[in-house]
């Protein structure tokens, strides 16, 4: 009688090459998602960036002086300064944008009110339009002459500091300190 043998040399190879398509299959998914968390990460940081840019880019800029007018209780109430674009800013609407105002010796600043005249105290205008069209958005070359009004206690005398704060819907806020000059005049540079 014949005794059978039993051979596993081929199971031995084919256990293998299951093994290894296995382990190809679980590296196949593994970097498939290493793949889609880094991309998924690639363009969260994107998306930041450009909103970086976006929100830095759109900034104004004062070009020239800025002008202080007295009224009759001899302190200036009127600020008079042009505002542009910085270089390469994207539009910004001026009947959005919201400015603040205080004297160096007040600790809470007043909200100025963007409106079509200065019959108030606390109102700022666009009183004329350079280089543009009449509507309220400062597109690339273009400059606005604004004028803001404070209030008559809040007027700013001889030597006295202030800070105007012009912050854009979207974009970084302008700072302007200046000081009033030691003689007021009518017509007055704030340095």
């Amino acid at each position: 009688m014949r005794t059978i043998r039993i051979n596993e040399d081929g199971f031995t190879g084919l256990e293998a090459a299951i093994v290894l398509i296995a382990f190809v299959v679980v590296a196949a998914v593994f970097s498939y998602v290493v793949l889609g968390a880094g991309f998924f990460t690639t363009q969260k940081s994107q998306e930041v960036v450009h909103t970086g840019v976006s929100q830095t880019s759109s900034s104004v800029e004062v070009v020239g002086n800025v002008y202080g007018y007295t009224s009759a209780s001899q302190t200036i109430t009127y600020i008079r300064f042009d505002l542009g674009l910085t270089a390469g800013g994207s539009p910004v609407d001026m009947s959005k944008t919201v400015m603040t105002y205080s004297k160096s010796d007040s600790s809470e600043p007043n909200y100025l009110d963007y409106k079509s005249d200065l019959s108030t105290s606390n109102t700022w205008i666009v009183s004329s339009t350079n280089n543009g069209n009449a509507g309220s958005l400062l597109e690339r070359g273009e400059m606005f002459t604004v004028i803001a009004r404070v209030s008559g206690t809040e007027g700013l005398a001889a030597n006295e500091q202030m800070r105007l704060e012009i912050k854009p819907p979207a974009g970084s806020v302008l700072g302007l300190k200046r000081t009033a000059p030691p003689q007021l005049d009518k017509v007055n540079v704030l340095y």
